[in-house]
C-alpha cells in the first residue's frame, strides 16, 4: 500500500511539473489546495488508465514497437495522457491537454520527472 501511495504522489508531482512547463497542459483552480487535490485525482486516473488500457494498446501496436525500435512508446504515452485529459473533463476535474503535441511533450516530461523521482526515492517493491 505504501508503494502505491508513493507512486501516486510521484505521478502527481510529475503531472504538476508537466502542467507548469508545457503550455498546452492546463491545471486550473482557485488556490494551491484545490490544484493539489486535482493533480492527485488526475494522478490516480492516470494510473488507472495506464493499468487498464495501456497494455491492450501496446499489445495491438506491437508491430509498430518493433518497427520503430520502441520509439512508438512515446506516442502511446501521449495517447494515455490525452485519454486521461478526456476522462478528467468527464469527471469535471480542472485538468486539460489541448492537443497531441502537448500530450507528447507532457508525457515525455512526466516520464523524465517520474523516472528521476523513482531513482531518488528508491523502489521498495
Amino acid at each position: 500500500m505504501k508503494g502505491f501511495v508513493i507512486k501516486t504522489l510521484i505521478n502527481a508531482a510529475a503531472i504538476w511539473v508537466a502542467a507548469w512547463i508545457v503550455t498546452g497542459i492546463t491545471l486550473t483552480g482557485d488556490d494551491w489546495q484545490h490544484k493539489a487535490l486535482t493533480v492527485v485525482a488526475v494522478a490516480l486516473l492516470f494510473g488507472v488508465v495506464n493499468w487498464l488500457i495501456k497494455p491492450v494498446v501496446k499489445l495491438f501496436s506491437l508491430p509498430l514497437f518493433i518497427l520503430t525500435l520502441g520509439l512508438f512508446t512515446f506516442v502511446v504515452n501521449a495517447l494515455m495522457l490525452w485519454l486521461t485529459s478526456w476522462a478528467s473533463d468527464k469527471l469535471n476535474l480542472d485538468f486539460h491537454v489541448d492537443d497531441f503535441w502537448a500530450a507528447l511533450f507532457g508525457a515525455l516530461i512526466i516520464s523524465l520527472v517520474s523516472w528521476g523521482l523513482n531513482l531518488a526515492l528508491g523502489d521498495d517493491d
